[in-house]
């Protein structure tokens, strides 16, 4: 079975360094928005919710947004920011 797993924020810092590691994992499936896309909202929510799991590699508030558009219980999110550390709701994890 393979996961589909998309990381909005592909091209920062973080985000490459996500593609680098996932991008061996055999039954991982990296989706892609294309770069004339990246700001379109509708593409980003349709790949948001499409994922298994979403990488969110974005500055705070862009990553309490886009958490607020996934529509469907199967999404997972992973946020490399700093929204939501302190969230009760959320589970806060160093992977060291």
């Amino acid at each position: 079975m393979k996961h589909e797993i998309f990381v909005d924020g592909q091209d920062g810092t973080t985000g490459l360094k996500f593609e680098e590691y996932l991008s061996v994992i055999p039954n991982v499936e990296v989706i892609k928005i294309e770069s004339d896309q990246r700001k379109d909202y509708e593409a980003r929510k349709a790949l948001i919710n499409e994922a298994d799991v979403v990488f969110l590699c974005l500055p705070d508030s862009a990553s309490r947004e886009f958490v607020s558009i996934i529509s469907n219980s199967k999404t997972k999110v992973i946020d490399a920011s700093t929204a939501f550390r302190t969230n009760s709701e959320w589970t806060y994890g160093l992977p060291e």
